[in-house]
């Protein structure tokens, strides 16, 4: 068996690899993906009469996920929902959403004899997962399949979700977090960035927008993916359409705005989240369009008339949200968010309050874009 033997995840591997049937020998054990959270492993095996089979084996990281137990409940809970939705549309849950493969015994996840939590998946081939939109049709597609996860679980009853991690979107405790960080101003920076945190303030009352329309029953609570991200998404190789979302671990029940907002953060600009110079960092509107209209292709009909007008609140909201979660860190002496330079934290900030200013200087045209679909 060739396994890489380079840090503590790899410590606990055999024992991990030994707790769960992969149905033919296991032939090899390597460190795979681009991810930063979890430990991932790809892990490779060779049947008696036939290919090479090839899983997903994952550590899930203590730090990030408190209650591994929770975490999982959500997820198996989920993909065995999106399995019978899969098939009652004719598809391939195989193929098409994750399938937790349990460990001998049953449970859930392994417990490694550290305390690790371990689970598998099979692996999904002939796809691709892309870190930026290379294309207006790549980020069109992760809108439609992120679409199609609204309307997979439309019915799926979102409250007996655990909240993974709390208040994760809840943009009024992010700005208290950030007041807190201010009046401490514990290694002086606040003075630096009073520019960044006035911006903010002026915008103290948008904090409550989401979270008002919901309290009001405006809005309804939905179950949400949180990290809408266009590297979470699986891509055919051939067809370059959405084919798997994955990393499921912040799947819990949130707001569909929310989803939709924090693609079009990530996607409908052409920079890097730390870029220096702002003036590169601008909204595309015509990204922003055509996400908005295969996402709403992809839920076919599942959102709600007040969703669908909310749509830009969940862009400029998940933008000034993550904004003032860069700022807080930076201010809190980057406790949270990994650096590789002195001040890439403001800049992060800095690149999405520019975004956001970009969002508000184009508020009609956004509005305009939606209410074709209304």
């Amino acid at each position: 068996m060739n396994v890489n033997l380079d840090g503590t995840a790899e410590q606990c591997l055999a024992e991990a690899l030994s707790a769960f049937d992969f149905g033919a020998p296991v032939v090899g054990a390597l460190r795979y993906g681009q991810g930063h959270i979890n430990d991932t492993f790809v892990v490779h095996t060779q049947p008696e009469n036939a290919c090479c089979g090839r899983f997903i084996l994952q550590r899930i990281s203590a730090a990030a996920f408190h209650r591994p137990d929770q975490l999982m409940e959500n997820i198996v809970g989920v993909t065995e929902y999106l399995r019978r939705e899969i098939l009652n549309s004719g598809g391939d849950p195989e193929r098409e959403t994750l399938r937790v493969i349990r460990p001998r015994g049953g449970s859930l996840y392994y417990t490694d004899s550290k305390g690790g939590a371990w689970r598998v998946y099979p692996f999904i081939e002939n796809t691709v997962c892309y870190q930026m939109a290379e294309s207006p049709a790549l980020f069109a597609a992760s809108g439609r399949i992120f679409g199609r996860f609204q309307r997979y679980l439309n019915g799926y009853p979102a409250h007996t979700l655990h909240e993974t991690i709390p208040r994760f979107h809840d943009t009024e405790d992010r700005l208290r977090k950030l007041k807190d960080a201010v009046a401490a101003d514990k290694l002086g920076r606040a003075a630096q960035c009073r520019r960044e945190i006035d911006f903010v303030l002026e915008r103290e009352s948008d904090c409550s927008v989401a979270l008002q329309a919901l309290r009001k029953g405006e809005l309804p609570l939905r179950v949400t993916h949180n990290d809408t991200k266009l590297n979470n998404v699986l891509m055919d190789k051939d067809t370059g359409e959405g084919v798997c979302i994955i990393d499921l671990d912040t799947v819990m029940q949130g707001l569909s705005i929310n989803d939709f907002g924090d693609s079009i953060r990530f996607g409908a600009n052409h920079n890097e989240e730390d870029e220096r110079d702002l003036s590169k960092v601008n909204l595309d509107v015509g990204l922003f369009e055509s996400y908005a209209q295969a996402f709403l292709e992809g839920a076919g009909g599942a959102l709600t008339a007040n969703e669908i007008a909310f749509l830009p609140w969940g862009a400029k909201l998940m933008t000034l949200e993550c904004g003032i979660r860069f700022l807080t860190d930076y201010l809190d002496g980057d406790a949270y968010f990994h650096i590789s330079r002195e001040g890439q934290n403001l800049d992060r900030c800095r690149t999405q309050c520019k975004l956001v200013a970009d969002m508000e200087r184009h508020w009609d045209e956004l509005r305009k874009t939606v209410s074709k679909w209304l």
